[in-house]
């Protein structure tokens, strides 16, 4: 019997959710770039050129408040208010944030007004029910145009887009970006070939895969330094629009083993080690901060929904 730790800190999950993954759903294509006899692990040239530059796109969230609202001729409603904000670090000669946007919104089925606050207006957005998982798929698409928006003004010239977490929908709109997924719930490979994941060293990917569903992507999944626990631990996939030659996302799969295990973060200073790597750790820790006090907004809010209400 071997007994190992997880290397992520409890509080975050896992990367890998269970000792068995779920089996593929999505219909992929093995033999893209090799037969399926012939996968093994692969090592870039070490003459693969680094990009100019790597703009690397977060976001992150939080619900300040749930709010019940009450119109005049229905029943009350959930809603729920929510401060996000998206941003971007660029790492060339040293890593820079060049951008970070905050927006505030109320949530709700429809018809609920803003909410001034002094920490900033509340926007509304309509979603068709008031469960509380249709509230936070709302939040997350607002999240993810915030994120489609800042990407989109720092234009990257010929710098690598890193977007933190997969290419879905609105995403999409990025071009030439890159999906990064830290974590686990299914293997996209069946099991003879999810071995070759567990065989991976740091620095070394998968063959190119293609999975095929609405937006057609290709994936390989990558090894970092520093993971423990599991033949999982430290393990990345990777993922971009199938739009283009194949030699081309040959050469980015190469450039991104190649560069991003240089960027991996170390237990003792991020609890999500090595995936969470470290521009994007410390873009989410600014981001964090620029949302403000949670404290302040909640009575903020507060405050605004009893003028609101004493005014109607």
């Amino acid at each position: 019997m071997k007994i190992t730790i997880e290397s992520w800190a409890p509080e975050y999950g896992s990367p890998l959710e269970s000792g068995e993954m779920e089996e593929p759903e999505v219909p992929t294509d093995l033999e893209v770039e090799l037969p399926v006899a012939e996968w093994h692990p692969i090592s870039p040239s070490p003459d693969t050129p680094p990009p100019a530059a790597i703009h690397f796109v977060d976001g992150v969230r939080r619900i300040d408040a749930r709010v019940w609202i009450t119109p005049d001729d229905d029943g009350t409603q959930l809603g729920i208010c929510a401060s996000y904000a998206a941003g971007v670090v660029r790492c060339a000669a040293r890593a820079e944030v060049i951008d970070t946007q905050v927006r505030r919104t109320v949530i709700s089925t429809s018809g609920t007004p803003a909410l001034p606050t002094r920490a900033g207006r509340f926007e509304p957005y309509a979603v068709v029910e008031d469960s509380i998982d249709k509230l936070i798929s709302g939040l997350q698409r607002r999240l993810g145009s915030l994120e489609v928006e800042v990407a989109a003004r720092n234009d990257p010239g010929d710098a690598l887009v890193v977007l933190d977490g997969p290419i879905s929908w609105g995403r999409d709109q990025i071009s030439g970006a890159l999906g990064y997924v830290k974590t686990h719930q299914r293997s996209y490979l069946p099991a003879d070939l999810a071995k070759v994941v567990s065989q991976l060293r740091p620095g070394e990917r998968t063959p190119i895969f293609l999975t095929e569903t609405r937006l057609n992507r290709y994936s390989w999944y990558l090894k970092l330094p520093g993971g423990e626990g599991h033949s999982w631990s430290g393990v990345v996939r990777c993922e971009a629009l199938a739009e283009g030659e194949l030699q081309k996302f040959r050469a980015l799969a190469d450039q991104t083993a190649r560069v991003l295990p240089g960027y991996a973060s170390e237990q003792h200073k991020e609890p999500r080690a090595p995936q969470n790597l470290y521009p994007i750790s410390e873009l989410e820790r600014e981001l964090r901060r620029r949302l403000g006090d949670a404290y302040y907004i909640s009575r903020e809010l507060k405050r605004s929904a009893r003028t609101h209400s004493e005014a109607g």
